[in-house]
């Protein structure tokens, strides 16, 4: 594991360490404090300096066709599920594709960044942000919360790190040893929202849906008058109904 102070993403540090060929698969880049902490769709991950899980592993994904990239975020979806539920009473959910989800706040986000050279897959770098000993956070942010908010406990922020990184690692043994059937069975168990009614937006539309579950390759099934599938960021989710 490395360790840093400060740094603008863990993301991106892992990321340069690769360029420059100086990082093993497996290793963990772990900061107190980012700048620049990074989310789905160019959104920034704001976290209080060391209060949370600012984690990035890295993985060599050579053995991983590049079209079953699903794949690795269900592993690291499952891994942080896991990991969340062994510390708290409440449902702990996989709001689709990678958020983790604490009754209806949000407690983890995942962001996987690649090196792909043409059809290999060469590497993988697992950005997870775990909001662990936090609990004020914006007013924007009122749906989040942490561990510290679920069970009025504070929690050595490294010690959890090291083993969310061996959990993570452990789902991408699985994954590799042949288990996505039974990896995404678990994962659509545990699927936010699941069998229930919801608002999603796509382009200027709102829409009433519901979720039944997430295919193989990443698609969301719902259905209303007719059945839907819906790739990453074509639709976001607008609330429960």
């Amino acid at each position: 594991m490395i360790i840093l102070q400060n740094v603008d993403s863990t993301n991106n540090y892992a990321m340069e360490l690769i360029q420059k060929n100086s990082i093993t698969s497996g290793t963990g880049v772990f900061a107190l404090h980012q700048t620049d902490g990074k989310g789905r769709r160019g959104k920034g991950w704001k976290a209080m300096p060391g209060q949370n899980i600012l984690l990035s592993t890295v993985t060599e994904m050579t053995w991983q066709p590049v079209s079953e990239q699903f794949q690795l975020s269900v592993a690291v979806a499952l891994a942080c599920r896991n990991f969340i539920s062994t510390y708290v009473n409440e449902r702990v959910c996989v709001k689709w594709p990678n958020d983790i989800f604490i009754d209806d706040s949000k407690a983890a986000g995942v962001l996987i960044e690649n090196v792909i050279k043409g059809t290999l897959w060469q590497w993988a770098v697992i950005g997870t942000g775990i909001n662990i000993n936090q609990d004020e956070f914006e007013e924007v942010d009122a749906n989040v919360t942490s561990l510290k908010k679920q069970t009025g406990k504070e929690y050595d922020v490294l010690k959890l790190a090291e083993d969310l990184k061996t959990a993570i690692l452990q789902q991408i043994k699985n994954l590799k040893e042949g288990k996505f059937d039974q990896m995404l069975l678990e994962y659509n168990q545990h699927l936010y929202a699941k069998d229930q009614l919801v608002k999603l937006k796509k382009g200027n539309v709102v829409f009433e849906t519901t979720i039944h579950s997430v295919s193989a390759s990443g698609q969301l099934i719902t259905s209303d008058v007719m059945e839907r599938q819906f790739s990453f960021d074509e639709v976001t989710f607008r609330g429960l109904v």
